[in-house]
């Protein structure tokens, strides 16, 4: 076959690897159409100049694959294949603005490569000897352990490591944490308003019906729950998510107060609870009563989003649900988990997390004094924490849609704020990621949204 007379003898796998990939590119481009009958092993072996087997072994395995069909006393031909599927037209990536602001990411050149690699180092050069294998469902118990500890000593959490589930990022727990929920008779889950979208669609994936509570400057609206029904809640104590004020003391103690009153479970999604700048910061919601809050962690904001670890310390009445929802094995990688308990059994962790919270207290600051500076009629607010701002102006002043829209036609990327409210927005405003920068260029990107912002607000 004229086909086959230029194959590469010396290619991977020899001659009957370089006969079955010409024969398989051929019938799959069309050259050899269905029904086209092979020549015989021997004709072929001949023409090609190998061994009569060498083609034998390759018929046999196109067959095996389904290229060819090999008939008894009818010869070999090719198979009739099924018609390809035009290939979908997928757009590229979006590619990230020149002066990126977005919320929910820390300065990733900041993360601790160099202790990341040290631990997963440790770990393949002694650690156990399934550190490769498939971890349980709930996750490693030498991080479980670790974690407890941890959370015990940096964030007041209670926790026993037979509580912790390990999980692949907050939404995968969210959702987990919402189908366990529903399981046990609380299908009616509230959600601050505002609150992530994205948080918002996974709890109705799950199941649940949404109902929103607003929030106020105090926090969640806690009176604001039971006429709605709600089984549950969905809140951010540490630093509500996205406007940024902590639950005020007597909304902390209600809240716990309605859960217990209505037989009602709060998961307390625990954002930038460690970045605080103004004080120490505040203990986990969780310890007033552990069997009553679900407490959610994550590495995120602490070391990168990419990680994909994420933890829940869950309440012993909700834990046959959670197991249920779990499945047979964990999602997150056991070298990961393997490698996070040595840096938080070493108080790695700790002090990267002290060293950025000092860091990006003065990215905050400075952040604050450029827009002050040059785009006086706006205003930051709730910036105690976190790794980003809420970004005001007078009302009437401008529209939120044309300030996002004026940044994105000059590359600054920012995160809009009408996407997180349940129905109408009751404040306009947007939401800049401070901490994203990396430190060499903080100057011209906080300079970028301030020039921005003194065009669009005056």
């Amino acid at each position: 076959m004229d086909l086959l007379i230029s194959i590469d003898a010396a290619a991977p796998g020899g001659r009957r690897r370089a006969i079955e990939a010409a024969l398989r590119s051929a019938i799959r481009a069309g050259r050899l159409p269905a029904g086209t009958a092979m020549p015989s092993s021997r004709v072929l072996a001949g023409d090609l100049g190998v061994a009569r087997g060498t083609v034998v072994d390759a018929y046999d395995q196109l067959a095996i694959e389904g290229y060819l069909d090999t008939r008894p006393r009818g010869g070999t031909v090719v198979a009739a294949l099924p018609q390809a599927p035009e290939a979908p037209v997928v757009p590229p990536p979006a590619s990230p603005p020149p002066f990126d602001l977005r919320a929910g990411v820390p300065d990733l050149s900041a993360f601790p490569a160099g202790a990341w690699l040290a631990a997963t180092r440790s770990v393949l050069r002694s650690g156990p000897p399934d550190a490769l294998d498939y971890a349980p469902p709930r996750g490693r118990i030498e991080l479980r352990a670790a974690l407890a500890d941890y959370l015990g000593r940096a964030r007041g959490v209670v926790a026993a490591p037979a509580q912790v589930v390990v999980g692949n990022g907050v939404d995968h727990l969210l959702d987990v944490l919402t189908r366990a929920l529903v399981a046990t008779g609380r299908g009616v889950v509230a959600l601050e308003d505002p609150c992530l979208p994205v948080h918002r669609a996974i709890v109705g994936r799950a199941g649940a019906a949404v109902v929103p509570a607003p929030v106020d400057l105090s926090g969640v609206d806690v009176d604001a729950l039971a006429p709605q029904g709600a089984g549950a809640a969905v809140v951010t104590p540490a630093r509500q998510c996205p406007l940024g004020m902590a639950l005020a003391p007597h909304r902390r103690s209600a809240l716990v107060a309605w859960a217990r009153a209505a037989d009602a479970l709060i998961v307390e999604d625990d954002v930038d609870g460690e970045l605080r700048y103004d004080r120490q910061p505040i203990g986990a919601l969780q310890g007033l009563d552990p069997e009553r809050v679900v407490y959610v962690g994550t590495l995120s904001t602490s070391l990168a989003p990419g990680l994909r670890l994420a933890w829940a310390v869950v309440p012993a009445s909700l834990a046959p649900a959670v197991d249920e929802v779990l499945g047979t094995r964990s999602s997150v990688s056991s070298l990961d988990q393997l490698a996070l308990a040595a840096l938080l059994t070493s108080q790695t962790f700790d002090r990267h997390v002290r060293r950025m919270r000092a860091e990006y207290r003065r990215r905050r600051d400075r952040f604050v004094a450029v827009l002050a500076g040059r785009a006086p009629r706006v205003w930051v607010e709730c910036v105690a924490g976190g790794l980003h701002a809420l970004v005001r102006w007078p009302t009437g002043a401008a529209r939120e849609a044309d300030v996002v829209a004026a940044a994105a036609s000059r590359g600054v990327g920012v995160t809009a704020l009408a996407p997180h409210w349940h129905g109408q927005p009751r404040l306009e405003g947007l939401v800049a990621g401070f901490g994203r920068p990396p430190a060499h260029d903080l100057e011209r990107r906080y300079g970028e949204l301030a020039g921005v912002l003194a065009d669009t607000v005056g």
